[in-house]
């Protein structure tokens, strides 16, 4: 009872806390077709002075979802490698999610058990601008989706990638981490990385290098274990590991031919003088048919049965001609061994000479106790009858 009196003032300023916090408001304008990456910071939820910097012993997790829903949409994706950092939402809309989605996220503080909601309020819209028909994706094989979402190294990767392409500007459609494309967990090695999908998108076309590398020419030599055809300098080594045997480029400047749309007819065919279709059709017998398929194999089971019959019955050699083809002094032998054996039988029944003493059970080894036998096992025969 007192217990009771204890948890209900704490329980009733805990939700008189919950209720009164205001869940913080954020307006972001993704873009249809590009990239967009939002960053969960710890100093944003835990509400610090700005002279105050966050702790790198905090450790903050957080729960993201669409509002009236327990999941985030289909476009975006959560991402935070540990507690101690931070997280990320990141996506590509499409045009299908064109308008007005509110996320909402709570932060967990493990360290206060403190909860702080916000709310994102994202205003999806097409881009401006002209359009980006030339697209190319990039395996990185020496990051991890959160080490490239940044501003930072995802500006770095694209100034990089602007010498191995024709003079453009250069913006980023999707980021994907190569374990949603079916890639395998890297093992616990330094040095090792999940890898990450990086989609690329300009308005100028593809250069003579890219081409070449994404040619039916490089694909083979890439399946026989020979490095792909590069035929400029690399300016994404050493800070990006590309594997360039995983680049696919998309041209979509030429439109595809739209397909003929098939108009449903009324059903009935058209007159055809060379189209004759049978009136009727004739009478057929399938007795002999029947005959064959079910008799024949019933005949071959009938002739094995009696073969085999045969082979087992009318074909046994018997013991009397057993008995014929033995030897007589191999006869000799076995009658002779099996009379002795019997003798032994009869004697062993018959004896009345009692066991030593040793190897009567007087003495028990655990207890110590000297106890006269139970049982007189001198009548118990020594070869047991085996008949």
């Amino acid at each position: 009872m007192v217990a009771a009196l204890i948890w209900i003032p704490l329980l009733v300023g805990l939700l008189a806390g919950l209720g009164g916090t205001e869940a913080q408001q954020t307006t972001l304008h993704p873009l249809v077709g590009r990239v967009f990456v939002h960053t969960l910071d710890h100093a944003t939820f835990l509400r610090l002075p700005e002279h105050i910097a966050v702790p790198p012993t905090v450790r903050i997790t957080y729960h993201a979802h669409l509002q009236g829903h327990p999941d985030l949409p289909r476009w975006l994706r959560y991402t935070q490698r540990s507690p101690y950092n931070p997280g990320f939402l990141y996506g590509t809309a499409t045009p299908e999610d064109r308008g007005r989605q509110v996320i909402e996220v709570t932060a967990y503080n493990r360290d206060s058990f403190d909860t702080t909601r916000q709310r994102l309020v994202l205003l999806i819209g097409d881009p401006e601008g002209p359009r980006l028909p030339y697209q190319a994706e990039f395996l990185v094989r020496s990051h991890d989706v959160e080490e490239v979402l940044p501003s930072t190294p995802a500006h770095r990767f694209l100034t990089a990638l602007a010498g191995l392409w024709e003079p453009g500007e250069l913006q980023l459609l999707n980021i994907t981490s190569a374990l949603d494309r079916g890639g395998r967990v890297p093992l616990p090695i330094e040095g090792r990385k999940e890898g990450v999908y990086i989609k690329v998108g300009s308005a100028s076309p593809f250069s003579t290098c890219l081409k070449m590398v994404a040619s039916p020419d490089s694909h083979a030599r890439c399946a026989q274990g020979q490095p792909p055809l590069l035929s400029c300098y690399d300016n994404l080594a050493p800070h990006f590991r590309v594997d360039w045997c995983n680049v696919s480029l998309v041209d979509k400047s030429v439109p595809e031919p739209v397909d003929e749309v098939t108009t449903p007819g009324d059903g009935i065919l058209e007159y055809d003088p060379f189209f004759c279709p049978p009136t009727e059709a004739t009478a057929q017998e399938f007795l002999a048919d029947f005959l064959v398929t079910l008799l024949l194999p019933l005949l071959v089971a009938l002739l094995l049965t009696l073969l085999l019959a045969y082979v087992m019955c009318c074909r046994r050699e018997g013991r009397l001609k057993r008995d014929l083809a033995t030897s007589d002094i191999q006869m000799v032998h076995h009658y002779t061994i099996h009379g002795n054996t019997e003798e032994l039988r009869q004697m062993a029944a018959s004896r009345e000479v009692p066991r030593p003493l040793s190897t009567l059970p007087m003495f028990n080894v655990r207890t110590g106790q000297r106890l006269p036998p139970r049982v007189d096992s001198a009548q118990v025969p020594l070869i047991l009858d085996q008949h």
